[in-house]
C-alpha cells in the first residue's frame, strides 16, 4: 500500500528535460566530490601507515645492528686469550657491522655510546670498540665532537634506557627517527647503539596514489559514459513525450476553441430566440399604433414607434454578433435616463398587454436626482425587461403588486435600481452560489417553470450577462421577509 501511494504521488510530478539536466550535473559533481574525498583519505591513511611502517623499519634495523654486536662480542668473551690476528678479525667485523649500516640509503649517523666517569663515549669505529670493550685505555680515540646531537639525545633518556631496557625512538620532522637500542651483552647494561635513520617510501605512497588515481579516473569515466547515455535516451523520450504533449495541446486547443464557437453560437442563438419574440410583440405594437394614427394622436404616436423602431433595430444589430463592440454598449455619447426608460417600458410594453392589465399592477418609485448612465438605452431594456418579466411569470398570485424603485446615493455616488414584487418568492436553492460566487438564479438553464423547452430558464441569465459583463454592474437577487423577491441592480457613477 505505501509503494503504490508514493508511486501514485510520483506520478503528479512531471520530469522535464531541464530537470534531467541538473540531476546529471548533481550526480557528475557528486562523483567528483566523492573521488576527490576518498582520494584524501587515501592519502592520509597512507601517510599514517607509512609513518608507522618507517619508525618500525628504522628500529628493526637498529635492533638487528644491536644484536649483531652483541653476538659478536659474546663470541670473543668465550675464546680469552686472543692473539694478534683474532683481534684484527674482530676489529673487522665491528667495522664491518658498523659500517654496513650506510649502505643503507636510509642510515644517516651510527655509533655506539657509553657512560665513563661522568661522560659519554661515543664510538663509531671497531678499532675503537674492541680498546674499550677490552679496557685498553691507551689506545682509546673518542669522537664526541662528530656526535655531540647524539649524546645530548642519549643524556635526556639514559635513565630511562637504563631501568627498562627497552628501544626508543623519537620523530624529527617528517620522516627522520633517532633510535636509542640498549647494549646488553651478556646480560649487562653497557650503554646504547645510537642510529639517525630516514627511511623514505613515498616512493610506494605515490605508486597507489597514482594507481588509485587511474582507476578512479577510468571508474568516473564509466559512470560518466553511463550518465551521458542515461541523459541522451532520457532527454530523447523527454523531447518525444513533449511532442506528443504538443500535439496533444495542439488538439485540445483546437478542439476547446471549436467549443467555445460552438458555445458562444449556441448563447447567441438562444439570445435571438429569447428577443425575437420580444422584436414580434413590438412590432404587433407598431402596428396598432399604425391602425391607431390620428391626427390628435400622432406626435405621441410617432415618438412610440421610434423607440420601438430602434429597438427593432438594436436586436437586428444583435443578430450580427456574438460579442458586439464595447463602444457599442458604452460611449460618452449615450445619455440614458434610467427612470425615462423604466416608465417606457412600464407603460408602453407591459401595461399594453389588455387582457393581462388586471393581473399586474405597477408602482414605481422613481428618484428624480438619478444621473443617466453612458450606457445604450435598448441594451438597458434588454436588462430590465426580463427581471420584470420574471415577476409576473413566477409569482403564481392572482393579483401581482411590481414595485420599481430608484434611488441615488449623493456620498457613494452610487445609483440602486430595485425591482420587487409581492409573489411567493425565490426558491431557496437558486439562491445558492456556485464555486464562482454566483447565485444558481442567474446560470443558463435554470428556471422553475414546468416547461421542457430547450430555451427555458435564460431571462435572469440573460440580464445578469448584459448587467456584469457589459454594463459592469452589479445585480443581486433576494427574498423579502414579508414574501415576495427583489432584484438589486447597483451602479457605480
Amino acid at each position: 500500500m505505501k509503494n503504490g501511494k508514493f508511486t501514485n504521488k510520483l506520478k503528479k510530478y512531471r520530469f522535464e528535460l531541464r530537470h534531467i539536466t541538473v540531476l546529471l550535473i548533481a550526480l557528475i559533481f557528486f562523483q567528483i566530490l566523492l573521488s576527490i574525498v576518498q582520494k584524501s583519505y587515501l592519502h592520509n591513511f597512507l601517510i599514517e601507515t607509512q609513518k608507522w611502517y618507517q619508525q618500525d623499519s628504522a628500529e628493526r634495523i637498529a635492533n638487528l645492528t644491536s644484536t649483531s654486536l652483541e653476538l659478536l662480542l659474546e663470541n670473543i668473551i668465550s675464546k680469552k686469550p686472543l692473539d694478534e690476528n683474532e683481534e684484527k678479525r674482530i676489529i673487522q667485523s665491528f667495522n664491518i657491522i658498523l659500517s654496513q649500516q650506510f649502505l643503507q640509503q636510509n642510515v644517516q649517523e651510527i655509533c655506539l655510546l657509553f657512560p665513563r666517569n661522568g661522560k659519554i663515549i661515543a664510538i663509531d669505529d671497531g678499532r675503537t670498540l674492541y680498546n674499550f670493550l677490552a679496557n685498553k685505555n691507551d689506545t682509546l680515540t673518542l669522537q664526541a665532537e662528530q656526535h655531540q646531537k647524539a649524546i645530548a639525545f642519549y643524556t635526556t633518556k639514559a635513565e630511562w634506557l637504563k631501568s627498562n631496557e627497552r628501544i626508543f625512538s623519537e620523530l624529527e620532522g617528517k620522516q627522520t627517527f633517532h633510535i636509542l637500542v640498549p647494549f646488553v651483552p651478556q646480560g649487562e647494561y653497557l650503554g646504547v647503539l645510537y642510529m639517525k635513520v630516514t627511511p623514505d617510501f613515498s616512493f610506494f605512497t605515490r605508486e597507489i596514489i597514482s594507481s588509485y588515481d587511474e582507476v578512479s579516473i577510468i571508474y568516473s569515466s564509466l559512470i560518466l559514459i553511463g550518465l551521458l547515455a542515461m541523459y541522451y535516451i532520457s532527454s530523447y523520450t523527454v523531447s518525444e513525450r513533449n511532442k506528443a504533449q504538443k500535439l496533444l495541446f495542439d488538439e485540445s486547443r483546437k478542439l476547446l476553441k471549436e467549443q467555445i464557437t460552438h458555445e458562444k453560437e449556441s448563447q447567441f442563438t438562444k439570445r435571438i430566440y429569447h428577443t425575437h419574440h420580444k422584436a414580434e410583440k413590438v412590432m404587433g405594437f407598431i402596428k396598432e399604433d399604425l391602425r391607431l394614427l390620428s391626427n390628435d394622436n400622432i406626435e405621441e404616436v410617432k415618438q412610440r414607434v421610434t423607440k420601438y423602431a430602434n429597438f427593432i433595430s438594436r436586436v437586428i444589430y444583435d443578430m450580427k454578433w456574438f460579442d458586439p463592440p464595447v463602444n457599442t454598449i458604452r460611449n460618452q455619447m449615450f445619455h440614458t435616463d434610467l427612470n425615462n426608460l423604466l416608465r417606457f417600458i412600464v407603460k408602453n410594453i407591459f401595461l399594453r398587454i389588455s387582457s393581462q392589465t388586471d393581473m399586474f399592477e405597477f408602482k414605481l418609485e422613481l428618484d428624480e436626482k438619478l444621473p443617466p448612465v453612458n450606457i445604450n438605452e435598448f441594451v438597458v431594456w434588454e436588462l430590465f425587461e426580463p427581471l420584470i418579466q420574471n415577476s409576473i411569470d413566477h409569482a403564481d398570485k392572482s393579483k401581482i403588486e411590481i414595485t420599481i424603485l430608484s434611488k441615488y446615493d449623493q456620498a457613494k455616488k452610487e445609483s440602486v435600481i430595485i425591482i420587487s414584487d409581492n409573489g411567493q418568492g425565490i426558491q431557496p436553492e437558486l439562491l445558492k452560489t456556485n464555486d464562482k460566487g454566483i447565485k444558481r438564479i442567474f446560470l443558463e438553464n435554470t428556471t422553475t417553470k414546468n416547461s421542457e423547452s430547450e430555451n427555458r430558464g435564460y431571462g435572469c441569465f440573460i440580464a445578469y450577462q448584459i448587467a456584469k459583463k457589459r454594463c459592469g454592474w452589479d445585480i443581486d437577487a433576494e427574498n423579502l421577509p414579508e414574501g415576495g423577491c427583489r432584484f438589486i441592480i447597483t451602479i457605480k457613477n
